[in-house]
Parts: structure tokens; sequence; C-alpha cells
């Protein structure tokens, strides 16, 4: 697999959806809630008729001349996309490259609790990406991340190997770890097994197992979220007490 350079920036958000008062153009093509083409009007007619029925008016194809609307219940339409985008991804099986945070003055605890995160990710049989990021003057300390990069190896040798070793990137370090390939085998063969229970069930009319593993792993990442946001505001706050000491 051809090694690419990683983007420190993340991913980049996807084009926002339109709704209501957010569509500016001054005329669209609406379809009603039941699928009946209403035909070109002005946008404000458009949201007077969502609004009489008690639904939205979403924008669907905004490359359309004029762009295309539908008139319906946004909230449960955002909630059938997700649905649609799950099912999508547990048939593709896709191999994620999840994010673990790192600075160089991670505790103990902390760096212990986010490589079990890892150990979990790498289980499921995702990539982990684990980045430690240099503020003021750490850049000049980077042994300390090459320390804490070491430890993560050491802790998680028996299931991944090194697909990307730690190399420097602007004010950022990375590493990136995969599951060995015993492991991933193992994992298609537990996502085969459960694809072909949940297809049994649906056959004999009963409801499918949830898939409780992806949702713990979901809520595990929201967890990395928020210690990496509080991280940040503590960060935020003690540069902030050192400003006004000068």
């Amino acid at each position: 697999m051809a090694m690419r350079r990683f983007d420190p920036r993340g991913p980049q958000r996807g084009p926002q959806i339109r709704v209501n008062q957010r569509i500016r153009v001054p005329e669209v093509r609406v379809i009603a809630v039941d699928g009946e083409m209403l035909g070109v009007m002005s946008t404000q007619e458009a949201l007077r008729r969502a609004q009489e029925k008690g639904l939205d008016l979403v924008e669907v194809n905004p490359k359309a001349e004029p762009p295309v609307c539908k008139i319906l219940d946004f909230g449960k339409f955002k909630y059938d996309e997700k649905k649609k985008a799950k099912e999508a991804k547990r048939k593709q099986s896709v191999v994620e490259i999840k994010e673990i945070k790192l600075r160089p003055k991670t505790d103990d605890h902390d760096l212990s609790f986010k490589t079990r995160a890892a150990h979990r990710f790498l289980e499921a049989g995702h990539k982990v990406k684990f980045t430690v990021r240099f503020r003021g003057r750490e850049i000049t300390h980077p042994e300390k991340a090459h320390e804490q990069l070491d430890w993560i190896v050491k802790q998680c040798e028996e299931i991944a190997n090194i697909e990307v070793r730690p190399a420097m990137e602007q004010r950022t370090m990375t590493l990136l770890m995969a599951p060995k390939p015993a492991l991933m085998q193992k994992v298609a063969q537990a996502r085969l097994a459960a694809e072909k229970a949940r297809q049994k069930a649906i056959q004999e009319g009963r409801a499918p197992a949830p898939v409780d593993k992806e949702e713990d792993l979901e809520k595990l990442e929201q967890e990395l979220e928020e210690r990496d946001k509080g991280d940040e505001d503590d960060e935020d706050e003690g540069e902030g007490e050192g400003e006004g000491e000068g």
C-alpha cells in the first residue's frame, strides 16, 4: 500500500444541506412530501407551503437550475440518511483510520486510557493514527513524543504492526498502526457471521441483533473528543494566565 502524508487539519467537513431560511435563491423547483412535482415557485411561497404542513423545505439538488427542494420532515430525513450511511458502511466493511490525539505533557493516566481505546479500535479492524501536537517551545523537545509513541507501540505490538513510523509534519508527530493480518482475518470472519445471522433474522421475521460494538466505538470516540476539548480549554486558560502575569 502506498504511503501518504497526513493532513494535520484532519478530515474536512462536507457540503451542508440548506434548510428553510438558509435557502437564499429567489425561486426553487418544489417536490411535495408525497413526491408530487409542484413546479417552480418563489422560495417564500415554497416555505409557506412547508410551514402550513408543519414540515421543512429542504434543498435536495442545489446544482439544478433552479435548485430542487422537497417538503419533508428534516429531523426524520437526517435520521434516515444516517441510517442509510450506517447500512452502506456495514456492507462495505470499510477499514477506517481512527485518530487519537496526544500532547508531549499528556499524563500517564490519560495515555493509558487512550492506548486502551486504540486497542479497541484495532481489535475492531480499524487502523489508528496517533497525533502528538506541539505548542510553543515543546517543539524543541521531540524526544518526549518519541517516548510516548514507543511506549504505545510496545502496548499494541501483539495485535498491530507499524504502518507509518513516527514522523514530524509541521508541529505534529504522527504514527500509524494497523491490525495484524491474522486479526483482520478474525474480524472479517466475525463480520461475515454477524451479517449471515442478521439476514437470517430478517428472513424469519425477527428483529436483527443490534450492532453494539460499533455503537460502543462511537461512544468511545465521543469520549476521546470530549477529553481533547477539555485539554485544549485548560491550555487556553493557562496561556491566558501566563500572559496576564507578564
